[in-house]
């Protein structure tokens, strides 16, 4: 089994399907439910640490927008835990939208950077499209089963 991030991170449907080939889905979905619902948060609704910020400096310099430094807090240790990565080029708002541009130029590009195993594709424009791209998803996840 393979820890495996997927972009755009809040894809239930990529996220469902590396759940389904036996994999771990890194998303923001499961990354902020385990943030929220930590024991002993004083500060919602901000739901930040003092911890969260350091993280997001790791990767993000003090002059970015403290919206990029907050999601990178977010991403940046999945990132770093990822084995593999599955990464949809232009994806349809439905298909999980990520929200702030910037975050997501310095997301892929540490994905693209990242020493993994990768998967990029463009997001389906029809049917057959559709198709193809979830047998490339399939195959690449059933791949990642026999490196392990």
């Amino acid at each position: 089994m393979a820890k495996v991030f997927i972009y755009p991170a809040t894809s239930l449907i990529l996220s469902d399907l590396v759940a389904r080939f036996g994999h771990e889905p890194l998303g923001s979905a499961l990354s902020i439910r385990e943030h929220v619902q930590t024991p002993g948060f004083d500060s919602p609704p901000i739901q930040m640490t003092s911890e969260d910020p350091q993280k997001g400096l790791k990767w993000a310099a003090v002059e970015v927008p403290s919206g990029i430094r907050g999601r990178m807090a977010l991403y940046s240790p999945l990132v770093e835990e990822a084995e593999a990565a599955i990464i949809i080029d232009e994806p349809d708002l439905a298909f999980g939208c990520m929200g702030c541009a910037r975050t997501n130029e310095l997301l892929v590009f540490m994905l693209r950077e990242k020493e993994m195993p990768k998967l990029e594709l463009r997001y389906p424009a029809s049917k057959e499209e559709g198709v193809t791209f979830v047998a490339k998803i399939k195959q690449f996840l059933r791949e990642l089963e026999v490196k392990k």
